[in-house]
């Protein structure tokens, strides 16, 4: 059920899957090439092509999306990575990471997957876009400065929102401008310079969107990416599964957060082993068959099995 303040363990045990563990250590000293000499080097330990990678890394020194990219680089886009940044309560001083008999901070853990082993995966958020689109014209990394070569609160008064919020949120569009993935500001705003934080960085010349969402909307949204990872799943019954969710959508959904494990597991055996985590940004691929991508306030679903 819905725990917290609680540790959570999940074993994987198979005579036909193999388990790789590798880990990337200062990764906020040069993100891009430690995650790719991370990825590099546990590619060397698999005896056959990986399938799956699982990460939890650091969240705060370093940025999410440039981790992705150096797995990218040393994976190439065909394995799918999937998990989420690593958190503390919402405090934003300080996380840790496991990796074996170690707790570590401004690491990059990896699990890496290969064998007889079958994945169905899937993301939604309940937030809908709204209004029209802009295009980032400024920005430096997480701080966007420039949409359509206005302030991003200049942006937003076109549609009542008069200042800074952390509930200020975008959805940033992929170049075929159909799928997209949802960014949220940190609250963060300096006056002088209009510069807005987010909790990841914002591509330049991205197409982006104001979106707006109910918790019903919210809550809907965690049924529909487990029915789309059932859908996905190209066995007849998964082994196990993994639900990485958002933190803020933790604080935005308050008393009623207990429900999305609750919806979650309703459209599976009781018996299923399933665990998940809060996370301060989530990684999955936007489809099957994409590149991962970095989301903020995103329910992942993740099932595995074998045939």
């Amino acid at each position: 059920g819905f725990l917290q303040d609680s540790l959570v363990l999940m074993l994987f045990c198979s005579d036909e899957v193999e388990f790789v563990a590798c880990v990337g250590h200062d990764v906020s000293s040069d993100p891009v090439a430690i995650a790719r000499q991370t990825a590099e080097f546990a590619l060397t330990k698999l005896s056959s092509p990986p399938k799956l990678c699982l990460t939890l890394p650091e969240s705060l020194t370093t940025s999410g999306v440039l981790l992705l990219e150096g797995l990218s680089q040393g994976f190439g886009d065909d394995v799918p990575v999937i998990g989420g940044t690593s958190g503390d309560q919402r405090y934003f001083c300080k996380t840790a990471q496991f990796f074996q008999s170690e707790v570590l901070h401004d690491a990059l853990p990896i699990l890496l997957v290969s064998g007889n082993l079958l994945i169905g995966h899937s993301i939604a958020n309940g937030w809908m876009p709204m209004g029209k689109r802009g295009t980032v014209t400024k920005v430096d990394g997480n701080i966007l400065y420039e949409i359509d070569s206005r302030s991003p609160i200049e942006f937003c008064r076109d549609f009542g929102m008069e200042r800074p919020t952390p509930e200020y949120r975008l959805a940033v569009f992929e170049p075929e401008a159909q799928r997209w993935y949802l960014r949220t500001a940190n609250g963060e705003y300096d006056l002088k310079t209009g510069g807005m934080a987010f909790f990841a960085d914002i591509p330049l010349h991205a197409k982006v969107q104001l979106v707006k969402a109910t918790r019903d909307g919210i809550l809907q949204s965690v049924q529909l990416s487990a029915q789309k990872a059932l859908d996905a799943y190209p066995g007849v019954q998964p082994s196990a599964a993994l639900f990485f969710s958002c933190a803020n959508r933790r604080q935005v959904l308050g008393t009623r957060a207990k429900e999305e494990h609750q919806l979650a597991m309703s459209l599976l055996n009781s018996s299923l082993p399933a665990c998940g985590f809060y996370t301060y940004g989530e990684i999955a691929p936007l489809t099957q068959n994409s590149k991962a991508r970095f989301h903020n306030e995103t329910f992942v679903t993740l099932f595995l099995g074998s045939q």
